[in-house]
């Protein structure tokens, strides 16, 4: 199926800044299917400009006033930024829980600025396809940097924050206990890491806990530098930001850019793939062929790999 009007004129108008054509272009994405696959097609013929700035860490780190804070920063430094915020789903509508996410409302007028939750649940293949491809549309219609900030550290969020050109990971003084279970995640994923809610006592011990914790790992040409925020205030944001920059520079030298995107492309067409064979198995595992070769199954004349066989043949 072609490419309709309908998706490309949405793409033109949000280009020229219609946020409402934007919002709508994303619901597409969110809700999956042969419209967001048009969607998806229409946005990565223009994509690829953006730098894109994982955002993740335990419940009550505080990372949504502090990515309320970098927009701040990073406006003044004269630049757009989109903020994607993956949010657990409400067990009632499905919807995003926005939560503390009102805390963003400052840049609520400001055209440069563009903030959406999205739920983890949604279309088959869920966040780890949706993500992606939100990110491509956001990147497709201008903006120079997107944020992807999740609200926890579930696997599924923990790897889409990590999947992003630099990933910050957010902790607070008295980490330790509460993410004892995530740290490997977290320290694989980690570009940089931000003790936030630095003026809190404990904010030093948590930075060695994760310097030892960085000797004892293979950090590579890039060692995770610590950088001390508070986001209530302010304090460290700017230093943040020049961190993530710094690292975005490192990266564009040694090459490592260029090659970490093209992995997080092998890891996408991956999944899409995983998810289309399983849309086709669901499709052949229905009808009258389907329960007749289950009959024979029940028979005994076919065990049920040979039958899975002969539906795959067909």
């Amino acid at each position: 199926m072609g490419v309709t009007g309908d998706e490309s004129k949405l793409l033109e108008q949000a280009r020229s800044g219609d946020r409402s054509a934007l919002a709508r272009l994303l619901s597409v994405v969110e809700r999956g299917g042969e419209p967001a696959r048009l969607v998806g097609r229409l946005a990565h013929a223009s994509a690829g400009s953006a730098h894109t700035i994982g955002i993740t860490g335990p419940p009550r780190a505080g990372k949504s006033t502090l990515t309320s804070a970098l927009v701040r920063v990073v406006r003044d430094a004269g630049h757009r930024i989109a903020v994607l915020a993956v949010d657990p789903s409400s067990p009632f509508t499905g919807g995003a829980i926005l939560g503390d996410r009102v805390r963003m409302g400052d840049h609520a007028l400001d055209p440069d600025v563009f903030i959406r939750s999205m739920a983890s649940r949604g279309h088959l293949g869920g966040l780890s396809l949706a993500a992606p491809e939100a990110v491509r549309v956001l990147d497709a219609v201008g903006f120079g940097f997107v944020v992807v900030e999740t609200v926890g550290v579930g696997q599924v969020e923990v790897e889409v924050a990590g999947e992003t050109d630099t990933t910050v990971v957010v902790v607070n003084p008295g980490w330790g206990d509460a993410v004892q279970a995530n740290k490997a995640g977290l320290l694989e994923v980690a570009d940089v890491f931000c003790v936030n809610k630095a003026d809190r006592p404990g904010a030093s011990e948590a930075r060695r806990d994760l310097e030892q914790m960085l000797d004892m790992s293979a950090t590579g040409e890039w060692r995770p530098p610590v950088v001390d925020t508070v986001a209530t205030d302010g304090t460290g944001v700017a230093e943040l930001w020049a961190t993530i920059l710094a690292h975005r520079d490192a990266m564009m030298a040694s090459g490592s850019l260029t090659r970490d995107r093209a992995h997080r492309v092998r890891i996408e067409v991956r999944r899409i793939l995983a998810r289309r064979l399983i849309e086709a198995a669901e499709a052949r595992a229905q009808g009258e062929d389907f329960d007749a070769i289950c009959a024979t199954v029940v028979a005994g004349e076919l065990d049920p790999w040979e039958a899975a066989d002969r539906l795959l043949a067909e």
